[in-house]
């Protein structure tokens, strides 16, 4: 029996937060039951320990970087404690492909004691391009979000929910996936950050933002820790005042935007 169904996520710069959300107020709608929200966007939410039970439904939700989990992520997912609980896990990628990310994060909530009976990947976004599926989630996402709640709460309801749900990718995971630059050689952009131009009137959304707290509150050009290439900081700047200039990174950003026109397609798995 569901008590509460749950929507907990990291989320940037709100894809996948409007997705996890979407099918969790639906489920929630379904089994007449109490709603529950852990952000795990910002550290300190992830200096909490989160427990749950087996009357819990987690809708667990992160994007896709790289093809994967952010890494920097890893480390708090595993401290999360499962107990029985079920949990739908849900990766949001942008346009080009999830790789082996929903399949690393069904197994890391396995492991953490989840029963991952359902699972998704959606498009939203890119995190650093306005072109790459722009405005996704839209109305029709939604709406498939909508039908995915259903149908697994039917599932649910009638007993024929899986114990485990199989998804496309490797288990255990593959590599990273690696960015190509001009020449057709792989490119590093780990440490590539964006700067700030004379737009900035120093309102410091850009630092309280940031996923990692990595931008200096005190001067916003500084950088106190890692860029994780999000895009919190340059997407929610009123001013459009920062922006980057590594050419490998543009030149990547370039190439996808321009190979990746047609419309990606959101996946279930029930």
């Amino acid at each position: 029996m569901i008590e509460k169904v749950w929507a907990m996520y990291f989320s940037a710069t709100d894809t996948t937060k409007t997705t996890v959300c979407r099918i969790a107020d639906k489920l929630t709608e379904v089994f007449a039951c109490e709603k529950g929200e852990c952000d795990f966007t910002y550290p300190e939410a992830r200096e909490k320990v989160y427990s749950f039970s087996e009357h819990d439904l987690v809708v667990f939700g992160t994007p896709v970087y790289a093809g994967r989990v952010p890494n920097v992520l890893l480390p708090f997912l595993r401290t999360v404690c499962g107990n029985n609980a079920l949990a739908i896990p849900v990766v949001l990628f942008g346009n080009r492909n999830f790789d082996d990310a929903l399949a690393e994060l069904r197994d890391i909530l396995s492991e953490d004691g989840f029963v991952c009976t359902a699972a998704a990947a959606f498009v939203g976004e890119h995190a650093f391009s306005d072109v790459l599926a722009k405005g996704r989630p839209d109305e029709d996402d939604l709406a498939f979000a909508d039908q995915f709640a259903l149908k697994l709460a039917a599932m649910v309801c009638n007993g024929t929910a899986k114990n485990r749900i199989e998804v496309p990718g490797e288990s255990p995971q593959s590599e990273y996936f690696k960015p190509k630059g001009p020449d057709g050689n792989p490119i590093d952009i780990r440490r590539v950050k964006s700067y700030v131009n004379e737009n900035c009137d120093n309102c410091g959304i850009c630092a309280e933002v940031c996923p990692m707290g990595s931008i200096s509150r005190a001067d916003v050009r500084e950088y106190t820790g890692i860029c994780i290439k999000c895009g919190a900081c340059v997407k929610k700047c009123p001013q459009k005042a920062r922006y980057y200039t590594d050419k490998n990174f543009l030149f990547h950003r370039e190439d996808l935007e321009n190979r990746l026109t047609e419309r990606g397609e959101c996946s279930v798995w029930l």
